[in-house]
């Protein structure tokens, strides 16, 4: 049955026919969104939510979204979805960071002109039928230095055009590459150095506890007297009340704001200052950009549910469609080694150790992580997937580390995970086999080369003869029809493993059975999702 999506808010008819045209059943009700009753009635039918800024995804709504598997933003921000509530129930939000940018650093520039010309007021005064010609004197930003705060994706693109106006750019970004600073035309600074030097400051950098006030009094106080504050990027990236006296003082020329930090702004201290430009949250208010994020939006929820290929996720990590050809294999071989351990396992676990060896290590390793400790928690919750099991695992404090290696053995590439309790260890490695297919090759340090199925059996015991007949003997006996049998010893007489594929599940009675024998000190049946 194709993958069914709901669109709730406007999106563009080219962004509804490319669900169509990827074999997504889609329902486009654009007023939805602000039909919370209506919402939270139909909810339970769609894999996949598409919304703009109107649709609100509370917790509320996500419990009663028992099929969801993706939300799509059509845009940059998410504060109107509940992104830990949309986790823990395991699905995966994504955004569209990209398709916006040239219209929101467009916007900033804008402002920057308007700020340093006056142009609103100036606009308002001859709108009026007044001449005030004198009243309105401007400064050139030719020359100026302009300071950028983030030169990410959106600040790159102001740094860039800002040089082709011929201002001296200086920028502060932790992240910011000496090569990328170069390529920019920019020099790399700290932050106090920016505010003593900038005429003009602009902001572009997210909303996060190490940017909120990143502008607050006391760094205000720190800026050039003249200088002209720009922010088109997230509200609450600057003290608006300080911000509004040092205006008042005349320390600081200028303002030029696009986004609050409380929204809708209908009162705030900056309104109504004369060397203030205010506009609502227009940063990525133009037709291209509304389309670009519409189609992107449609195009990386139509490859998640129909290839597993995750993009611009917030709450997983992003795998390419390339990526996911090459990883699938690898992926699913993660799932069953955690899901080996997790079934094995009946006591509270302490620690998940990851250990990436060869080929394997230069892959998606966030990806492959989640995948393992997803297998992992499915024993003790099967609705768990690679969005929540990462939020259950840290919820019950279990310490996630992984290590790589260079080509340690016969294998080019495997995967081997290790689970630590209070009482013991237990591991399990795996690879892929040029065919594509996961293989366990060892469990407990015994070597083995098993292939794995939907239902399977394992067992320990001590290395004696009976073992093979007595277990070939049982489950003929009892209908089980054995498809692959694999055995494995860590040397004659001592600990012996096996693990056997069989056709359907294996009946509590044979396992009692097979217990009676005395044969086994472990009798196991396993369930594998091969699918």
């Amino acid at each position: 049955m194709a993958p069914k999506v709901l669109v709730s808010d406007k999106l563009s008819e080219t962004a509804i026919q490319i669900f169509r045209d990827n074999g997504i059943d889609v329902d486009f009700l654009p007023t939805l969104g602000k039909e919370k009753d209506k919402l939270l009635e139909l909810i339970h039918n769609y894999d996949g939510l598409a919304i703009r800024s109107a649709t609100k995804v509370t917790e509320k709504l996500l419990e009663r979204a028992d099929n969801l598997k993706v939300i799509g933003r059509a845009g940059i921000g998410v504060d109107n979805v509940d992104i830990t509530a949309a986790s823990k129930k395991g699905v995966i939000v994504m955004n569209t960071p990209y398709g916006n940018m040239i219209t929101t650093a467009e916007h900033a520039i804008a402002m920057m002109f308007a700020c340093a010309r006056q142009i609103p007021e100036a606009s308002a005064s001859t709108h009026a039928g007044k001449w005030e010609k004198s009243k309105f004197m401007g400064v050139e930003l030719t020359g100026k230095t302009l300071g950028v705060i983030g030169a990410g994706n959106i600040g790159g693109i102001v740094c860039d055009r800002a040089v082709g106006l011929k201002m001296k750019v200086i920028a502060y970004d932790p992240f910011l590459s000496d090569e990328r600073a170069t390529k920019l035309g920019v020099t790399k600074v700290e932050l106090d150095e920016l505010l003593k030097r900038a005429d003009f400051i602009t902001l572009h950098v997210p909303f996060t506890e190490k940017t909120a006030n990143i502008l607050s009094r006391e760094n205000l106080a720190k800026t050039k007297k003249g200088v002209r504050i720009i922010n088109c990027a997230r509200g609450g990236l600057v003290d608006e009340e300080a911000l509004a006296d040092m205006l008042k003082s005349g320390h600081i020329a200028g303002a030029a704001f696009d986004v609050f930090a409380k929204e809708p702004a209908t009162e705030n201290p900056l309104f109504g200052l004369p060397n203030v430009v205010c506009t609502p949250h227009l940063g990525a208010s133009t037709t291209e950009a509304q389309e670009n994020v519409a189609l992107q939006v449609a195009q990386q929820m139509s490859a998640y549910l129909n290839t597993g290929a995750v993009e611009n996720a917030l709450n997983m990590p992003s795998v390419t469609a390339e990526e996911a050809k090459v990883m699938g294999p690898w992926l699913k071989l993660a799932e069953h080694l955690g899901a080996f351990i997790g079934q094995m396992t009946d006591e509270p676990i302490k620690a998940i150790n990851i250990l990436y060896d060869g080929k394997v290590s230069s892959m998606n390793l966030d990806a492959l992580g989640c995948s393992a400790i997803a297998g992992v928690m499915k024993a003790s919750n099967p609705d768990v997937n690679l969005v929540s099991a990462p939020i259950q695992a840290a919820e019950r404090g279990i310490g996630i580390s992984r290590t790589t290696q260079a080509k340690s053995g016969v294998f080019d590439s495997f995967i081997k995970l290790t689970v630590v309790t209070d009482t013991r260890e237990r591991s399990i490695a795996g690879t892929v086999f040029s065919d594509g297919k996961p293989r366990f090759i060892q469990i407990k340090g015994i070597t083995i080369d098993a292939e794995i199925g939907e239902h399977m059996l394992y067992t320990t015991n001590e290395d004696v003869p009976g073992i093979i007949g007595t277990l070939g003997q049982t489950m003929g006996e009892n209908g089980v029809n054995i498809a692959n049998f694999t055995l494995g010893r860590s040397e004659p007489g001592k600990d012996a493993i096996a693990l056997l594929y069989v056709d359907g599940p294996v009946d509590p009675v044979v396992i009692a059975k097979l217990k009676a024998t005395g044969l086994f000190r472990n009798v196991s049946p396993l369930e594998f999702n091969v699918a």
